[in-house]
């Protein structure tokens, strides 16, 4: 444990499962006070915060609500605030994954309007929430999870890969805009990791893709935690505006599929 984030407050999405849950623990570790963000209450998350925080020292506030719930985020956004806590750090993880579907003629848009509601529109919303605190304090950093699906268009179905490429975009834009409030906003785009969400994809076109990996394996959510410590902390207090790949140097042409 070390004390990159001592005295730095973050809010974290879907905190409770697969990499939000690994940014957490790095989180807790590094000294930050954390506001972990779930869509529902848990006894197991309830838990899991307390035990963390008993190992690290750290303090945890849980929050729920449902990020496809516009009252919902506003009810979120006034139990932050009414912790009188300065926002140093928001990191915009939660998200959903389409049922992979390869030809774009077959791909039902309902799925992607769902898709882009909760992986781009919540999270944009709930930012503009956030961002106004940071902007009163003129400091902070933004980091989006993006993918490289969205920079390659990548073992992806076409919603996917549209929803991803339109973070990155918007992070960028938001860059340029807080930029003048010394806040800062980045993307950490990972490849084929590690979790829960990936488990459940189709495991022949996951083994295709290894031979496209320079590293040859698949990545850990600790490996993505890492990588979002750092834009996180002061070390990165120089970059903006950028997309980090985690993604042990894909390289799509190579892939067997």
């Amino acid at each position: 444990m070390s004390d990159l984030l001592k005295d730095k407050t973050a809010i974290i999405t879907g905190s409770n499962r697969g990499i939000g849950r690994a940014i957490l623990q790095v989180f807790a570790e590094n000294g930050a006070t954390i506001f972990a963000c779930a869509r529902r209450k848990d006894d197991e998350f309830e838990r899991d915060i307390k035990q963390l925080e008993e190992v690290t020292g750290s303090f945890i506030y849980p929050i729920y609500f449902d990020l496809c719930n516009s009252e919902e985020i506003k009810k979120a956004v006034k139990e932050i605030r009414n912790k009188k806590l300065s926002i140093d750090i928001l990191v915009n993880n939660a998200g959903i994954l389409s049922k992979y579907q390869l030809r774009f003629t077959m791909l039902p848009i309902d799925q992607a309007k769902k898709l882009f509601e909760i992986d781009f529109f919540a999270q944009m919303e709930f930012t503009q929430f956030i961002s106004r605190i940071m902007q009163k304090d003129k400091k902070g950093s933004i980091i989006y999870l993006s993918s490289i699906a969205g920079i390659d268009a990548f073992f992806s179905s076409y919603d996917y890969v549209a929803c991803k490429a339109a973070i990155i975009g918007a992070m960028k834009q938001q860059a340029r805009e807080f930029g003048r409030c010394k806040i800062r906003v980045n993307s950490v785009a990972p490849g084929i990791i590690e979790t829960d969400m990936i488990t459940a994809s189709d495991k022949d076109n996951l083994n295709g893709i290894k031979p496209a990996i320079i590293l040859e394996r698949f990545g850990t959510a600790k490996e993505v935690a890492n990588t979002v410590l750092f834009l996180a902390s002061d070390l990165s207090s120089y970059i903006t505006g950028q997309v980090i790949r985690v993604d042990g140097g894909t390289s799509p042409p190579r892939a067997d599929w």
